[in-house]
């Protein structure tokens, strides 16, 4: 007979974001002549960039002709790509990478679960509070964990309440840890740390020998100068830290998928029997195993990100989100809600009022102003009480959805 892997039944709830369509598939069917905006799911709406829609054509045509086919490419990525990702964004933070210390991917999503591989079942993991949901959840998954108890905190992990008190910005553990993640820009809380508080996280991590899983997904919506894009940024991090990146966001690639992994040459771990071994080696041979590479189309837009044309137009998607991000924080603020975020990052963190729950508003919200935006509760316990807007949305229902909610949130 064949045994599932009863890990899965642990998790309490379905993923956030399919119980968030759910309802709204609910309420669309109850009230067919409803206009529904949607700012919950972190979904691009901008059209691909003109020089990425180029290169894609360009590579596709590639594919069909008989000198400039490609098959098979090299897993962990082409170095066209790679090295046009150091010359253009990593060079210019002062940070010297590698060709063979990034690779390729198909999504940071995965590459977050993935990363798990290589890493053994007793490290003790710190995760904040409230979080992306794929942290704590694909650690549940793979057995890393007890069950969760009736605050909805798994046995096994230490987490890290991120609130006001705190300013959404984590304490390091009073308990020894082996892996840590940490992702700036936050998502869900829009927060930025600045250098000085990257360094406490660096420092703590070479003194416990411990690992940071970086996630840098939203960098490239950092305006602020001096905050910084890259956890290498940090004098010493090319010794504990593993960075992702994603090009969903930065580049519009949720639906073409395409992200990579930067682990240096230098972090390592240590085996069972107390010796150092190369976690880029490591994460080579699993990628080497089970994974064929992001296909040669996908790469070549990807580079064409990179081009000085496609480099500016991509600018120019990041400023109209964040002028949604603007619009959204402002409205809000202006209505005498409590926001969070919206500033370096495109998320919009907002404190529920009157003590609801993040549920409750979720409801309120969809049924009250047709608005779908996502419960904090649904990104950890510390989440309850607050709200994530994205502003990921097309302007013309960014400035609807606000003129709503001031109109009708009573």
């Amino acid at each position: 007979m064949a045994k599932i892997n009863d890990n899965y039944l642990k998790l309490k709830a379905g993923y956030l974001f399919p119980e968030i369509g759910r309802r709204v598939r609910a309420f669309a069917e109850a009230n067919p002549s409803a206009k529904v905006i949607r700012l919950g799911i972190g979904d691009v709406t901008r059209p691909l960039a003109p020089a990425v829609i180029k290169a894609f054509h360009d590579a596709v045509d590639d594919l069909a002709t008989t000198d400039n086919f490609a098959g098979y490419g090299p897993e962990q990525g082409y170095d066209w790509l790679i090295n046009a990702i150091i010359e253009k964004s990593y060079k210019p933070l002062g940070v010297d990478l590698k060709t063979d210390e990034m690779f390729i991917s198909d999504g940071s999503k995965c590459d977050c679960a993935n990363i798990l591989d290589i890493f053994a079942l007793d490290n003790v993991v710190a995760i904040g509070d409230p979080v992306y949901p794929v942290y704590n959840d694909t650690n549940v998954m793979i057995g890393r964990t007890g069950e969760a108890d009736e605050k909805g905190y798994y046995k096994g992990i230490v987490y890290m309440p991120c609130n006001e008190a705190n300013h959404f910005i984590p304490s390091l553990p009073t308990e020894k840890v082996d892996i840590i993640y940490l992702c700036f820009p936050n998502n869900p809380t829009g927060t930025v740390a600045t250098k000085a508080e990257l360094k406490k996280w660096v420092d703590y991590a070479n003194a416990n020998d411990a690992v940071i899983f970086f996630d840098a997904a939203y960098e490239a919506f950092i305006t602020d100068p001096a905050i910084p894009h890259s956890i290498y940024e940090i004098e010493g991090a090319k010794k504990c830290a593993i960075e992702f990146r994603s090009f969903s966001k930065t580049a519009g690639f949720t639906g073409v998928r395409c992200g990579l992994v930067v682990v240096p040459e230098e972090v390592t771990g240590t085996t069972s029997t107390g010796e150092r071994y190369s976690c880029n080696k490591l994460w080579l041979r699993r990628t080497t195993t089970k994974f064929n590479g992001a296909s040669y189309p996908v790469q070549k837009a990807a580079a064409a990100v990179y081009s000085d044309e496609g480099w500016k137009q991509n600018k120019e998607i990041i400023d109209y989100y964040m002028e949604n991000a603007r619009i959204i924080r402002e409205g809000l603020a202006a209505a005498g809600l409590t926001v969070y975020g919206g500033v370096n990052a495109p998320y919009i963190w907002l404190k529920t009022p009157g003590g609801m729950s993040s549920w409750d508003f979720f409801d309120k919200l969809l049924t009250e102003c047709n608005v779908v935006g996502t419960p904090g509760s649904g990104f950890g316990p510390s989440g309850e009480g607050f709200f994530r807007l994205s502003a990921f949305g097309h302007r013309e229902n960014v400035i609807e959805a606000v003129e709503r909610i001031k109109k009708n949130l009573k």
